[in-house]
């Protein structure tokens, strides 16, 4: 009863936290027809100061860390943004009215990760005093790419497919055609049937080019530019005047915009099946625990911390609403933005940062500690 009531607590009072109280506040506005508006140009700016800012934490933590423990909860990530899509492309994709090309591209979309999200999480541990390693925020792309690159490849190889069984079936009708036509002026030989299916080599699915585009993105970019800065150069003065002190404000802005943006965005996703919503309800939460299980594995093996956890739990429950999107439009241009973008702005994210987040610390909080 007393791990319920510290639960509760604990969970109760994340939820009242500024971060939480900017999104759900842009929400209200949005939801009452306000004409507020933050220009593109800003939300980008802002964008790309946070994830600097991780970048850097995590590039001056890995300088002085020991590579050997990164390398299992690394391993996790991967396999959870894999694992992520998968789950997506057999469930989703069987529901009533769905489209496999759209389920597979919200489950890639999914799977990749939310550098606001991330941003938004980091804040909430430091706020409550929760230790974690800097470089757990590193995991993001290790995560991120293999979600997008599976997602694609899947659809890839489901789109040959249907083209190729209909190339058969266009041929056999061809053939029968041609048979039929014979028979009726008196007979003549066999005709030979050929199949028109496309040669290997032609359907084969490229996978530098997803892997480009995903490190060519503008959110992915820039947390690994920070890394890099991070890892390679002496940035501690700059950090600690400049980009650690407007972290937190320039957050509660974003969390803002993402409010209003949600409520945007639900007029798209009731262009699609119901289904969409229900899933970008139930996903992130499950994507998180999934996560959570696989970080506890880590903690149990390696020492990986409860922050750490919170972590990888967190950027499995994100989908990504930067570098994601135009990634799937370009690698799978026949998929329907209304149904990835709009079940992952309107539903998913404000479920991962509202309820995931929270729920997740306070987890790692009654389970392992703080």
């Amino acid at each position: 009863m007393d791990f319920l009531s510290d639960f509760l607590t604990n969970f109760l009072a994340k939820l009242q936290s500024p971060t939480l109280g900017f999104l759900i506040g842009g929400g209200v506005v949005a939801a009452l027809g306000s004409r507020l508006a933050i220009p593109d140009a800003v939300y980008k700016f802002i964008v790309f100061m946070l994830l600097i800012k991780v970048g850097l934490s995590g590039g001056i933590a890995i300088r002085n860390a020991n590579l050997a423990e990164m390398l299992l909860p690394a391993a996790f990530a991967m396999a959870v943004g894999i694992l992520i899509v998968f789950i997506g492309r057999y469930t989703l994709a069987k529901l009533p009215n769905v489209k496999v090309v759209d389920a597979i591209a919200t489950a890639g979309l999914f799977g990749a990760v939310s550098g606001s999200t991330l941003a938004a999480a980091l804040t909430l541990m430091e706020t409550g005093g929760m230790q974690y390693e800097p470089w757990a925020a590193a995991l993001y792309p290790f995560m991120d790419i293999p979600a997008l690159v599976t997602a694609i490849v899947l659809a890839s190889v489901y789109l040959s497919k249907q083209r190729n069984a209909a190339d058969e079936h266009l041929s056999k009708q061809e053939y029968l055609g041609q048979q039929e036509y014979r028979a009726q002026q008196g007979g003549g030989t066999a005709v030979e049937y050929r199949s028109k299916q496309s040669s290997a080599a032609n359907n084969k699915v490229k996978i530098w080019p997803i892997i480009q585009e995903s490190l060519q993105g503008s959110a992915l970019s820039a947390l690994l530019l920070g890394i890099a800065l991070g890892l390679l150069t002496r940035p501690e003065s700059v950090y600690e005047s400049f980009f650690d002190p407007l972290f937190r404000g320039l957050l509660s802005i974003l969390m803002l915009i993402m409010g209003m943006e949600a409520t945007a965005r639900i007029n798209e996703l009731r262009k699609v099946a119901q289904w969409y919503a229900v899933y970008a309800l139930v996903a992130p939460l499950l994507h998180g625990f999934i996560a959570f299980g696989f970080g506890m594995i880590a903690h149990a093996v390696t020492g990986f911390s409860p922050g750490g956890v919170v972590i990888l739990a967190v950027i499995a429950a994100s989908s990504s609403d930067i570098s994601g999107p135009p990634t799937l439009r370009a690698g799978i241009p026949s998929a329907n933005p209304s149904a990835y973008i709009g079940s992952s702005t309107a539903v998913g994210t404000p479920v991962a940062i509202a309820l995931g987040i929270p729920l997740y610390i306070a987890l790692a909080q009654a389970l392992m500690g703080s």
